[in-house]
């Protein structure tokens, strides 16, 4: 073999290249979509919407400047590769070992540690990896003598929303995605993107939505200049119609929902229509680069000027209430309306899943609790891992349905004021909100680093072990929540969508007969 032919691609500068661009997605949004999400922060008429994008614009240039992550939730690794036929590689390792040891030094990084999220065993011990490994390897052989990457980090929250279906040949894709993005609820933190992947097989359509999503925004320029293609008019169509389910930003009512829709097609069985659905959310972690043998990547800031310079004033609005945690009441909380915007002050507990899960089972062995959790309020949270003069790293809610099963027993052993967390709560949830009188809060999704310039001293109370899932006390100053379910079971969730879908129906009708 000539091996003049071939291009030689050291080992180390595929995993040196993965942990810096880890490490670059972790605390840089692409450019287009600051964009975009800084008109739709000057269009929205919403003003817990727009309240909401603002906090994203903020969190994201405060992350930009401070190079510490976006979000708390930094992700599952998802890298595609694009390997160039006439490409050697220098290395003793496993391609997939390379990409690894790069998730490895980025996630342990201690100038930037990323909050590891991958457990082993989903079935069973569900035991963190620690490093955030194995990452999600997606290969693919080119013509070529070099290989691209794109690597991004995928939240849970809209990982969790991914959806997929086969439809009989004739039905309608659109009316599908459509219904289907109605149902998700917030959890996915919009507004973000929806992608979807129509044909091949069940596997290959979740492919090419998850590969889609991380093309270049270009909504816009497409309604300019109009579809060219089947794939193009579903994209427009989409756009439209998701955005008139008035769903908002994090889910609070209002004008945008997505910034863009990818659609990607592949062809498939005479008898087949799968269609694959993967919302991405306000994090919207991705970048790529090229390897050919010259060295490893080298990624270059974005021009930060492009980020909207949004004052803090603008993100409290008129008739903001003033809450003191160490001195709250349930009379006093039980008298707050759906949809106000709080600044918290005072004490807090934090505890996600797991630690629900410890508790309830101590509830129900009639043991002690590690804490004590009467008159307080707790906060659905798993922050980052503080560095240098930090008392806690970006600390954003996570998302709240997935503690539903264990909130009633909760609150009635607790006897807590209230709760926070991100996305709307259930049926179940708001009856015990209103049985206990225990009002639900949201936090922005997406303003993990902001948030966290709210919260003065942190400590570990209890469940040490669970690491980021253990239980924290937070003294927090100026923290702003919004009442999403109050102690009367008024949603915002329901309510605010509700109403701006009515809203842009009544705008649409009257355009249409030039009113």
């Amino acid at each position: 073999m000539d091996s003049s032919r071939h291009t030689a691609i050291r080992g180390d500068d595929i995993t040196q290249s993965i942990a810096e661009a880890l490490q670059y997605v972790s605390y840089y949004h692409p450019p287009d979509y600051i964009r975009y999400l800084a008109q739709a922060y000057e269009r929205e008429k919403s003003v817990p919407a727009k309240n909401a994008i603002g906090q994203i614009l903020v969190n994201s240039r405060m992350a930009a400047f401070g190079r510490r992550p976006i979000c708390q939730d930094t992700g599952l690794v998802v890298v595609f590769a694009k390997v160039g036929m006439s490409v050697l590689i220098d290395a003793c390792a496993s391609f997939e070992d390379l990409i690894n040891d790069g998730v490895r030094r980025a996630y342990l990084d201690p100038d930037n540690p990323l909050r590891p999220s991958v457990v082993t065993d989903p079935l069973a011990g569900r035991i963190n990896t620690r490093d955030n490994t194995p990452a999600i390897v997606h290969v693919e052989l080119v013509p070529g003598h070099d290989i691209t990457f794109t690597v991004s980090a995928k939240g849970g929250g809209s990982e969790n929303k991914a959806r997929f279906t086969t439809l009989n040949p004739a039905a309608s894709v659109a009316d599908w995605v459509v219904d289907t993005v109605a149902t998700l609820g917030s959890g996915w933190c919009p507004p973000g993107m929806i992608s979807v992947g129509i044909g091949g097989s069940a596997e290959k359509a979740m492919l090419l939505a998850k590969e889609a999503m991380n093309d270049p925004i270009d909504i816009a320029d497409l309604i300019q200049r109009g579809a060219s293609s089947p794939e193009e008019a579903l994209r427009l169509e989409l756009y439209e119609r998701i955005n008139a389910l008035g769903i908002g930003a994090q889910g609070l009512g209002g004008l945008t929902t997505v910034v863009d829709v990818k659609v990607a097609t592949f062809p498939t069985h005479a008898a087949s229509k799968p269609v694959a659905l993967i919302p991405q959310c306000a994090a919207n972690r991705h970048v790529s680069f090229t390897l050919d043998g010259s060295g490893g990547a080298t990624f270059y800031p974005p021009d930060l000027s492009q980020w909207p310079d949004i004052g803090p004033e603008a993100l409290r609005p008129v008739g903001v209430r003033r809450v003191n945690l160490d001195t709250l009441t349930k009379d006093e909380a039980g008298q707050w309306q759906c949809g106000e915007t709080l600044l918290l002050s005072g004490r807090l507990l934090t505890g996600r899943d797991a630690a629900h899960k410890r508790m309830v089972d101590l509830i129900d062995a009639g043991k002690p609790l590690p804490a004590d959790f009467r008159d307080r309020v707790i906060y659905y949270v798993g922050p980052v891992r503080a560095v240098g003069s930090e008392v806690v790293g970006p600390a954003g809610p996570t998302t709240s349905n997935r503690i539903d099963g264990f909130t009633e027993k909760v609150l009635a052993a607790t006897g807590l004021l209230g709760m926070i967390g991100k996305a709307e709560r259930g049926p179940a949830a708001i009856e015990s909100i209103v049985r206990h009188r225990a009002p639900y809060m949201v936090a922005v999704g997406g303003a993990a680093y902001l948030i966290s310039k709210a919260i003065k001293s942190a400590r570990v109370i209890a469940f040490e072990d669970l690491g980021m899932e253990a239980i924290h006390e937070f003294e927090v100053q100026d923290m702003p929540v919004i009442l999403a379910v109050d102690a009367s079971g008024a949603s915002v969730h329901a309510e605010g969508p509700a109403e701006w879908r009515k809203r842009m129906a009544a705008d649409s009708i009257a355009q249409s007969i030039g009113v």
